[in-house]
């Protein structure tokens, strides 16, 4: 229980001080972690091989696991101080009003709160009216008029009324804070050893939980924009100090990775954040569900055969849809980890997870290299089927087209982005032939690569789209401001518009892949193509067409799925694009 001396008494900067102790930790612990992963991690997978190796990177990754944990841990330790700090100057600033007018009237107040007021002169002819004391909950003030010459009350009655209820509303203020914050910091502890388990991050992300609604008024969750632009996104973050980004990313890393216009770097720490803490929930929640019944299916009889047993119905029913959620999820996450893992394997730079989110059909967005200084920088939007649990094979694919990229040294730095930022199609035949799920996401896709612009002004950056990928993308360009220096589909159904003149890019920078025996192109042109109303309407075009007026690249690949295969000139080909090589594209004619 706080007392009004103690509060009187409060030095706030104390609080503020071991906050920023508790500050530089998770700064140094996040610095440490970098390092560990780009540095240290990145040279052993590159340079080293064998038993000794595969140890080191264990322990490694193991010392990089919890750096991340105490980087998370004490921001929010130091978030909950500053909090405490800020929120308990309020009822001080109002405790000091309240004492300094009772100095000045010469009231006396109590260790207990209540306050003493003197005698006072009513009226020239009449004794004083004797003082008295009163105490914060005393019965309310008489009516106005009612402490006139003639009423014999004494008129300091009222004013230490009013002195000793903001004393106790101010002790309450203090107490209710004090309260809830020492609740949070008790619940901030861990456990030793040196493993951090699925356990201990799922424990961390209750605690960000339990440490966000407890600073709710201190950190504004609102502050933080949404659906702006990349600049505004920008302008509000460089106008926070170093202590309010670190908070604000501690708080709400979701919200942070999230912003358009931000430092990759940032963004990149602020997700990781959100994906090891998803992943160790998720995995928590997978192993709490029950193992599949066996046998699944017992016999119906002879006239039935076999048939699902009533305990698979039953289990399914209750865990099959989110089972599969989960596994689905983790396999995306797994996959994103694993990238993180092969940093500095034959060269392959940093990896930076730009967006993440498991709910739903999931978002991820991943760069490799930083897309903030590299000189180029490709990102590829992926078609139907599209998801958290598939990201893997597109994460690859950016990968293999960031190695193929080597073929064309003294281009400059490379990054190659795989973007998931939306609901994709997920069944080619009830889903792909709408266009509903390419206007929808492809607002996001321009806020990005409006970002990059922001970031990277003097970047060179290319939109790649695969499959209804492209769809999106052509999308964006109808909708709003692409940005982007060069273009190029492969496999596209058509991308809303019926010309290469349509799309948001300079001309003679739009470029275009299909293979052989890929059907994607001939049978959603009917759904996605663009009219050229010059040759009387009704001809749905696609880049694939001549009349499109895109560079038809030369492709080795077969089907819908091959333009990635590591030394194909499909590859190749993107490639040479993407480093402004364009006098090596090797096109059609």
């Amino acid at each position: 229980m706080t007392t009004w001396q103690q509060l009187r008494d409060l030095r706030p900067g104390e609080y503020e001080d071991a906050a920023d102790g508790w500050g530089k930790v998770s700064n140094r612990a996040n610095a440490a972690r970098d390092r560990v992963d780009s540095e240290m991690l990145a040279r052993i997978r590159d340079t080293q091989q064998g038993a000794a190796a595969d140890s080191a990177v264990a322990d490694l990754e193991r010392l990089s696991r919890n750096y991340q944990y105490v980087h998370t841990e004490c921001g929010l330790v130091r978030t909950a101080l500053n909090g405490l700090a800020g929120e308990l100057v309020v009822p001080q600033r109002a405790l000091q009003q309240a004492l300094d007018e009772a100095a000045a009237l010469h009231f006396t107040v109590h260790p207990d709160g209540s306050v003493e007021y003197p005698a006072a002169d009513v009226t020239p002819l009449a004794d004083p009216v004797p003082g008295g004391s009163t105490s914060d909950g005393a019965p309310a003030p008489l009516l106005p008029g009612a402490e006139g010459p003639a009423s014999g009350v004494n008129p300091n009655k009222a004013k230490a009324e009013d002195i000793a209820e903001r004393i106790g509303t101010a002790v309450r203020q203090a107490n209710e804070i004090d309260a809830r914050y020492a609740g949070v910091l008790a619940r901030l502890d861990t456990t030793g050893g040196l493993d951090v388990t699925d356990e201990m991050l799922a424990d961390a992300a209750n605690d960000t939980g339990d440490v966000r609604t407890a600073a709710a008024k201190y950190s504004d969750a609102s502050a933080i924009p949404k659906d702006r632009s990349p600049a505004e996104n920008a302008a509000w973050w460089e106008g926070l100090t170093p202590e309010q980004r670190d908070e604000y990313a501690t708080l709400h890393p979701a919200s942070v990775g999230a912003l358009d216009g931000l430092p990759a770097t940032v963004r990149d720490d602020a997700n990781r954040m959100v994906l090891a803490e998803s992943r160790a929930k998720y995995q928590l929640e997978l192993n709490g569900i029950p193992p599949e019944p066996w046998p699944k299916m017992v016999s119906g009889g002879p006239r039935v055969g076999m048939v699902y047993s009533d305990a698979w119905i039953d289990w399914n029913r209750r865990h099959g849809e989110r089972r599969g959620e989960l596994t689905e999820a983790l396999k995306g996450m797994r996959a994103i980890d694993d990238r993180f893992k092969a940093t500095g394997r034959e060269g392959l730079p940093e990896a930076y997870l730009l967006r993440f989110s498991p709910e739903g059909n999931g978002r991820a967005v991943l760069a490799n290299g930083n897309p903030d200084t590299a000189d180029h920088t490709a990102v590829f939007v992926p078609g139907t089927t599209s998801h958290l649990g598939s990201v893997g094979g597109d994460v690859k694919r950016m990968t293999d087209l960031w190695r193929a990229t080597a073929e064309f040294p003294g281009t400059g730095s490379v990054s190659t982005v795989t973007w998931l930022g939306y609901d994709a199609p997920q069944d080619i035949v009830k889903d792909s032939p709408f266009s509903h799920y390419a206007n929808d996401g492809a607002p996001a896709f321009n806020r990005f690569m409006e970002g990059l612009d922001h970031t990277n002004p003097d970047g060179h950056h290319t939109a790649i789209g695969h499959s209804y990928g492209t769809t999106l993308i052509g999308s964006a360009a109808r909708q709003g401001e692409l940005g982007a220096d060069d273009i190029v589909f492969a496999g596209s159904p058509g991308v809303q518009v019926g010309s290469a003149s349509e799309l948001d890019a300079p001309p003679g920078h739009v470029w275009n892949e299909e293979a052989d025996g890929d059907p994607v192109p001939d049978i959603g042109r009917y759904g996605h193509g663009g009219s050229q109303w010059r040759l009387g309407g009704g001809v749905f075009v696609i880049p694939s067409d001549d009349l499109f007026g895109a560079h038809q690249m030369r492709t080795d690949t077969e089907g819908h799925s091959g333009y990635w295969d590591t030394g194909s000139t499909s590859l190749r080909n993107q490639a040479a694009v993407v480093t402004g090589r364009y006098d090596e594209v090797d096109v059609e004619g």
